[in-house]
């Protein structure tokens, strides 16, 4: 026997399906659905359907975009010598904001693992090898993630790319600002102290 009537189980199921979205969570919006008006509801419909319908990959760097290509690989400003290579769509995100950054973007749609099967033919590293062939790229920035996959992925490709002649660095990672030396575990100390840097 159901809790509640079979469309707001069908709901709930759907939100479970979300990263990130336990049951209680998943009861919450579907609950939280329950309670807005209809034109509320459709402007969500709205929208999920829109992002399904016009987002696209990019067919340069495989950013998520409405226009191809996008808006960082046409623009005029970027700085086309630069290109950092990062998992996801969203880490561009956190990139752009710090308004420090002025290159172009690769977008690899995830890390290696091994354990998960994802390997180097699930990765958009292919697309990155053309781009080099065809550009005036003098220096890749691996930004992937500071985690085994993330580690595993910058190492495969340094060793991919280093024979092209092309400078590659890898971001650098220790203890964040605002943090305590007591909460950082040996692998983030040890990154502190080997990034460390002349003041």
């Amino acid at each position: 026997m159901l809790d509640y009537a079979e469309p707001v189980t069908k709901l709930i199921d759907e939100f479970q399906r979300l990263p990130g979205i336990g049951y209680k969570s998943a009861q919450r919006l579907a609950f939280y659905i329950l309670k807005i008006n209809r034109e509320e509801a459709e402007r969500l419909i709205a929208a999920i359907t829109e992002v399904k319908d016009k987002i696209i990959f990019c067919s340069i760097c495989n950013n998520i975009t409405d226009v191809d290509p996008c808006r960082y690989c046409s623009s005029p400003e970027r700085d086309r010598r630069v290109l950092l290579v990062i998992e996801e769509p969203h880490n561009l995100v956190t990139v752009e904001k710090t308004r420090d950054y002025k290159g172009l973007y690769h977008v690899l749609h995830g890390a290696l693992s091994p354990i998960r099967g994802i390997g180097p033919d699930n990765l958009k590293i292919k697309g990155l090898l053309e781009r080099l062939r065809s550009s005036e790229v003098e220096e890749i920035i691996l930004a992937t993630n500071p985690n085994t996959e993330g580690e595993a992925t910058a190492n495969y490709l340094s060793r991919l790319l280093k024979p092209l002649g092309i400078r590659v660095t890898r971001i650098a990672m220790g203890v964040p600002v605002g943090s305590d030396l007591e909460y950082a575990d040996e692998v983030t100390m040890h990154k502190a102290l080997t990034n460390r840097h002349e003041m």
